[in-house]
Parts: C-alpha cells; structure tokens; sequence
C-alpha cells in the first residue's frame, strides 16, 4: 500500500476556490480503482493549512491517478491558490491494520 500524507498552505483570499478544487478532486479520485482513501481536511488551528491524506492499492494505481485528466485539471489551479510549497511524503506500507 502506498500512503500519500502532508499538508499545504493556502492564500486566505484563494481558500474557498482551493476547497472547491479539493472537493472535485475527492469526488472524482474516490472513484479511481486502486484509491482506498483520499481526502483533504483543514487544521485545527489554522483553517488556510490542509492537511492530505491519501491511501492507495499500489504504485500502479498512484501513477494511474497522476495522469487522469482531473488530476492534470487541479495541478493547473494549484500555483493560484497556494501560499507556498506542500510538505507532502509517501510512504510504502506494509501491512496496516486496526489498532
């Protein structure tokens, strides 16, 4: 399984097109064979960071999901609504289970 986690900065005055983008983004992604999770949520203390985390069958399904055309629609719009570079890492899991 393969983990995508981390967080951007949005522009204040950019954040509702940002959560706009975001959600077309889960709505479409969520469909996609091989996404277990995909989701965008705000930070507690402070609403303009987003946090990303996504869960995903395999490397195959990732590099599927980089290349659909929502994907490539919501890369355009992101240098827009962005207040700087994401912190975002992948991770390849093993096993994962309840805790």
């Amino acid at each position: 399984m393969i983990v995508i986690a981390g967080s951007v900065s949005v522009r204040a005055e950019k954040r509702e097109a940002a959560m706009n983008a975001a959600l077309e983004m889960v709505r479409a992604t969520r469909t996609e064979p091989g996404c277990l999770s995909y989701g965008f949520y705000a930070a507690i203390e402070d609403p303009n960071r987003i946090l990303v985390f996504e869960e995903w069958e395999s490397e195959e399904a990732l590099d599927r999901h980089f290349a659909t055309e929502h994907m490539k629609a919501f890369s355009r719009i992101l240098p827009d609504v962005l207040a700087g570079p994401p912190s975002i890492k992948r991770y390849a899991v093993a096993s994962a289970g309840p805790m």
